[in-house]
């Protein structure tokens, strides 16, 4: 069994959580979210064209538009060859841009149908309140789950360690978007679905943890809490690594390869994933090991057998 010292180093951790932290605030702060048209609003098209044409092909006209911040994405061809939905060979591009006048719509749709040919369109505007809705669903599923989560470690465990678990989702959760923000990245629903996924499985690895602490939480006796739940660290750190790397592979593969509309998502998926693996034994663990050594009992074995971080193996 491996024997690092992961609590005797937890001012280090303290430290460099804090760093991310405070720069993840700066970037919300100051740069600001990248709102995609479901949250401010715009036009959605579904356009049919009778050739095969590439997003570059496409882009470039949308561009000569002034519609630079566009997003466009190809629907995918079924085994036949053909795109779904569709009974001909040619491209089906959904493009999403700012809302458009009925003006500005007849321009770039006849622009579109001299350079590639459009068989069909259908184009619809999308009312920023809907995003707006959306993510007040989002908040209030969080802030409901969050108090299941709490109540449900508290009854299974105990209060200290749901408050620290508490504690490091919403470390995830700032560090996520703030990351998000710092890089640019669009804010879209798919990235609100994944700062949700992010925080069950960030909960998920820090309830291993927490198990395998609680577990040998009765053999306290010669030894301070801080060694014991050291060794408890370190007995479930190959599992906890092997977890994050099984789950970050496809996350990395969809972040290369996937559609345009799911690198987002992929990206805010692998920078929670990183920091939920980082913060179930870097930031909950020693929030909640140095709240347990404030008990009479746990701080009197302290006192009695020193400041050991790491406990021999048994």
């Amino acid at each position: 069994m491996l024997n690092i010292d992961f609590l005797g180093k937890k001012r280090w951790w303290f430290i460099l959580s804090g760093v991310f932290i405070v720069l993840s605030i700066v970037g919300i702060l100051v740069r600001g979210f990248n709102y995609s048209i479901d949250f401010k609003g715009g036009s959605a098209s579904n356009v049919k064209f009778k050739q095969v044409v590439t997003v570059d092909q496409v882009r470039s006209v949308l561009d000569s538009q002034g519609l630079t911040d566009s997003k466009i994405q190809p629907i995918e061809r079924t085994n036949m060859g053909t795109y779904q939905g569709s009974t001909d060979k040619g491209s089906q591009m959904l493009i999403r841009t700012r809302e458009l006048s009925t003006a500005q719509e007849k321009q770039l749709f006849s622009t579109l149908n001299q350079k590639f040919g459009v068989a069909d369109s259908e184009i619809k505007t999308v009312d920023a309140s809907w995003g707006s809705l959306i993510t007040e669903r989002a908040i209030y599923a969080l802030i409901v789950a969050l108090v299941l989560l709490l109540i449900f470690v508290a009854v299974r465990y105990e209060l200290k360690m749901s408050v620290a678990a508490i504690l490091a989702l919403f470390h995830d959760l700032i560090i996520t978007a703030g990351i998000y923000a710092l890089v640019g990245r669009e804010v879209n629903p798919n990235m609100i679905a994944a700062l949700l996924t992010v925080l069950g499985y960030s909960l998920y690895d820090t309830i291993v943890v927490f198990h395998r602490i609680k577990e040998n939480s009765a053999n306290v006796v010669r030894t301070t809490y801080s060694a014991m739940a050291n060794r408890s660290i370190n007995q479930v750190l190959m599992r906890s690594i092997n977890t994050s790397l099984v789950t970050l592979l496809p996350i990395i593969s969809i972040l290369f390869f996937g559609g345009e509309t799911l690198k987002d998502f992929a990206f805010a998926m692998m920078v929670g994933t990183i920091s939920g693996a980082y913060s179930s034994i870097f930031f909950a663990s020693p929030i909640f090991v140095m709240w347990k050594e404030a008990e009479p009992y746990y701080k009197n074995l302290k006192k009695k057998y020193g400041k050991e971080a790491v406990a021999p193996a048994s």
